[in-house]
């Protein structure tokens, strides 16, 4: 999908690890949101060490909002012509390909990838190395060089790369900076005067109606973000790809505002210490990955039963078992959503783009505490490393709940935790209350807590029950329509981080005369099933795409409501392509033309 005003730009620069391809991409996405774009960034990296396996730093620029990474790219530039040339059929028709044509040796036939430039692409050679070494004396700011002849052959603004590179490395030498602008320089004065032969534009942002600064972040980043603002006390993790660096972050940001963040021995003690801290009232939260969540099933079931809140991040990788972790797929959510002993239903929440994961995890803590379970924020791989500007509102606060007061039915003696109330929700009182003293386990209870397996059926009831109100709790979507109103000939049902690619495959369709709608599904469990009964009954053909093998939210949707549904299921360890969305909409859309 191209932006309305006409600036819609793809970059991808691909190296091995080692080049710095990440870093010129981390610096580019940064300088087009300072200059006041839109961007969306995806970076790709091998599990490899250092030195092995390919980097791909993927940046779309674009001067209204986006909603995924385009398939196609304008612009690929090669530090690494090994890695670089397997991409060469990524860039789209008379898109550019960038490389350097001045290599230190000799190449053995077909080695060198200007001989892999396709017909109608525009090749541009620059001696990279050699413009490196007079810039600075060595060729390790090859990367630099590259990036300032991109910007200069586009007349990106060199001001902003300035800043971003000085931000980059603020924390060595000043001669570091110092040396990286002069080989962005030396790049951008040879990009400036180059001859365009491509037809890649770049007009100016737009005016900004936004009063609050936007920001460039990852999902992973506006968890940890919307962990702070909730004032999350006390942090409990392991390290796990791709979730490791929300506890990084938070290493950094808790012990400046009074919390604690503490690295456990294994998943299952972070887990148990995490439902632990939130029995005490602390807002607590862990974060893992699909393997580690399937450690902390038991714990997580622990948490319903005894009715403690708990906040548990989940970003999916590739998998089963170790898997693929450096790729990514959304094929947990059948653990998410069910995984544990016995009915033990959890709120679980699935952003669908950066902003979201901010807000979905501060309400995270609001809903753990008002409904007393166990939350689930489920990412993946592909929204926690990808960037997006994101402009916070005003307010940013979480409210803490610690719980209703007992009422008129406690009398004297006993404290009733467990209290059978109309909405389910018992009295929450916390430990050192001398008025709150209660016994609490994993057994099945009565109300004062105490074992009692003849109030299994009342308990499950009460458990199940209260959890219908997070359906409305406030200032959070829990789904949304988006497209053509009434009936349509294909309606695109889709979560997570996909539902990005849905809603620009949504729009093409629409462009081409299609009906089309599409809806974001963020909370799955409990399933808001009245509002997407309503929209599959304004929809001919529905289409479900996700990033697994088994179509789990195909399965989720038809076995709440019992209705067949068209299914994409894909697991290239990518993002699902808009096209290949686009491609069965239009089959679908042809299909139900060809009956009437």
């Amino acid at each position: 999908m191209m932006a309305r005003n006409g600036t819609d730009i793809q970059i991808a620069f691909c190296g091995s690890a080692g080049d710095g391809t990440i870093a010129v991409g981390d610096i580019l996405k940064q300088s087009m949101a300072r200059a006041g774009y839109r961007v969306i960034a995806f970076d790709q990296y091998p599990a490899e060490i250092r030195g092995f396996g390919k980097c791909i730093a993927r940046t779309r620029i674009t001067s209204s909002q986006v909603y995924s990474m385009k398939h196609e790219t304008d612009v690929l530039v090669s530090l690494d012509d090994s890695h670089a040339t397997p991409h060469v059929a990524e860039v789209r028709q008379w898109g550019a390909v960038i490389y350097d044509n001045a290599p230190i040796s000799r190449l053995a036939e077909g080695r060198h990838i200007s001989g892999h430039v396709l017909p109608g692409q525009i090749p541009y050679g620059l001696a990279v190395r050699e413009i490196s070494e007079r810039a600075t004396g060595a060729n390790r700011s090859r990367n630099m060089v590259a990036l300032g002849y991109v910007a200069g052959l586009y007349g990106m603004p060199r001001e902003a790369f300035h800043a971003s590179i000085r931000e980059k490395f603020r924390t060595k030498a000043a001669m570091v900076a110092d040396t990286n602008v002069a080989a962005f320089d030396a790049g951008f004065e040879e990009g400036e005067t180059a001859f365009r032969f491509d037809d890649v534009t770049l007009s100016g942002p737009p005016a900004r109606k936004e009063k609050n600064p936007a920001v460039m972040m990852t999902g992973n980043a506006a968890v940890v973000q919307g962990c702070l603002d909730a004032g999350l006390d006390t942090y409990f993790g392991y390290p796990i790809t791709p979730a490791t660096t929300i506890m990084e972050r938070l290493a950094r940001e808790l012990p400046a505002r009074g919390a604690r963040m503490l690295q456990t021995e294994d998943e299952i003690s972070a887990v148990g210490a995490t439902i632990g801290a939130g029995y005490t009232g602390a807002r607590a939260a862990t974060a893992t990955s699909g393997p580690g969540l399937a450690l902390m099933a038991e714990m997580i079931g622990l948490g319903v039963m005894a009715e403690v809140p708990a906040v548990i991040i989940v970003s999916q990788r590739g998998g089963p078992s170790t898997g693929m972790p450096t790729k990514t797929e959304q094929s947990d959510l059948n653990i998410a959503v069910f995984g544990g002993a016995g009915d033990a239903q959890r709120i679980v929440l699935a952003p669908t783009n950066v902003e979201g994961c901010w807000r979905c995890t501060g309400r995270a803590f609001e809903m753990a505490e008002r409904y007393q379970t166990p939350v689930i924020v489920l990412l993946d791989l592909y929204l926690s490393n990808r960037y997006e500007t994101v402009i916070f509102p005003a307010r940013r606060n979480f409210p803490r709940d610690q719980g209703k007061s007992p009422g008129k039915r406690q009398k004297a003696g006993a404290f009733r935790r467990f209290e059978l109330t109309d909405d389910g929700v018992s009295p929450r009182r916390l430990p050192g209350d001398p008025a709150g003293v209660h016994t609490i386990t994993g057994l099945e209870h009565n109300e004062a807590g105490r074992p009692d397996d003849q109030m299994h059926a009342a308990m499950s009831e009460k458990r199940h029950r209260k959890l219908e109100q997070a359906l409305e709790h406030p200032g959070i979507t829990i789904q949304k329509r988006f497209g053509d109103t009434g009936k349509v000939d294909v309606g695109l049902l889709a979560w997570g981080s996909t539902f990005g690619e849905a809603l620009e495959a949504m729009m093409l369709a629409r462009e081409e005369g299609i009906r089309c709608a599409a809806m974001k599904v963020v909370m799955l469990s409990p399933l808001p099933l009245e509002p997407i009964a309503a929209f599959l009954d304004d929809c001919t053909e529905v289409l479900v795409p996700e990033l697994n093998y088994e179509g789990q939210f195909a399965n989720l949707v038809s076995g709440a409501l019992g209705r067949p549904l068209n299914r994409l299921d894909q697991v290239p360890g990518t993002p699902m392509r808009v096209s290949d969305i686009l491609d069965r909409v239009r089959a679908l859309a042809g299909k139900r033309r060809r009956a009437a």
